[in-house]
């Protein structure tokens, strides 16, 4: 189970790193192996699926999306507490966002959703 510290910590640290657009600190927060999924995925990386697996795929989908929006900030409505996962509520440049992370034993994230408005 999570506790509130981690989840705290992982937060602030997750926002902060992309509020710098430090792409490598933001994936050591993941396993080499992680999944994503996300609409802007369809969109952005053109993944008809909307999911990509592995460090290097998700990085060249960040990459662009940073590229597409260069004035990304970053923040936090909430921080709520799963089992073995947290769910970030936030604001962005395109609106509220949801992003939902699993973690594995080791404190790493195996897999994350993102969820956006409709339209944005």
């Amino acid at each position: 189970m999570i506790d509130k510290t981690f989840a705290e910590h992982f937060a602030a640290d997750w926002i902060e790193s992309w509020n710098a657009h430090d792409l490598d600190r933001i994936l050591a927060h993941y396993t080499d192996d992680f999944e994503m999924s996300s609409p802007c995925i369809i969109t952005v990386a053109g993944e008809q699926s909307g999911t990509l697996r592995g460090k290097e795929a998700v990085l060249a989908y960040w990459v662009l999306a940073l590229d597409l929006i260069p004035n990304l900030r970053i923040e936090l409505v909430a921080t709520l507490i799963g089992v073995n996962s947290i769910t970030l509520y936030y604001n962005s440049v395109r609106g509220a966002a949801a992003e939902v992370f699993f973690f594995n034993p080791d404190g790493k994230i195996a897999r994350a959703y993102a969820y956006y408005l409709k339209g944005k």
